[in-house]
């Protein structure tokens, strides 16, 4: 278990401050029984869900960052499941995302593209932004001949509120580079469709 400097508790005993302030104005009683830690577990679970912020992305594919001349075809990871905060409405969406890049001189560990996918996620997004900023990190790190990523995803805030569609499923997609192409769009479109 990582340790929690004195920077993160502070902040947590804020958080909790307020979030027992918030149930106060929902008209719950703060002091009944199965209230008493709610405030710390969700200031606790706030800060898990938003600790992409201190996280750095191209640190994390740099770390296993290895040099491959020979290799020019897709690397796809799919099937990356993740969980994320609507920024509008502060509920989970939640879904796949898949991941693709052709090198051109360097690749990056295999779990190295999930953990990027984690960190965008866990701070309070939008899905258009994080695909695009998931897309945007491979380039600038890899730097490689093109990425292409796809996120399919449920809206808790669609669901669960508003229009109240439990069915829908919102799909986002940025490429770059050789994904310009249709031809490589559709390889990839239909690689992570199989075995599904």
């Amino acid at each position: 278990m990582s340790e929690v400097n004195e920077e993160t508790l502070r902040a947590r005993e804020a958080l909790a401050g307020h979030y027992k302030e918030v149930l106060g104005l929902l008209g719950e009683d703060v002091e009944r029984e199965g209230l008493l830690k709610t405030p710390e577990r969700v200031a606790k679970a706030m800060q898990f869900l938003t600790k992409g912020y201190h996280e750095d992305p191209e640190a994390v594919l740099r770390s296993a960052m290895f040099q491959e001349e020979d290799y020019k075809q897709m690397v796809i990871v799919k099937d990356i499941d993740f969980f994320s905060l609507c920024e509008h409405h502060m509920l989970p969406f939640f879904g796949k995302a898949h991941v693709a890049y052709i090198p051109k001189k360097y690749i990056t560990g295999l779990s190295k593209i999930p953990r990027v996918v984690d960190i965008f996620a866990r701070r309070l997004q939008i899905q258009e932004r994080m695909t695009m900023q998931i897309k945007d990190c491979i380039q600038r790190t890899l730097d490689p001949l093109g990425v292409m990523v796809v996120i399919e995803a449920q809206h808790m805030c669609m669901q669960m509120r508003g229009v109240e569609k439990q069915n829908s499923l919102t799909t986002t997609s940025d490429f770059t580079g050789f994904f310009q192409q249709a031809k490589t769009r559709e390889e990839f479109m239909n690689l992570i469709k199989h075995n599904r």
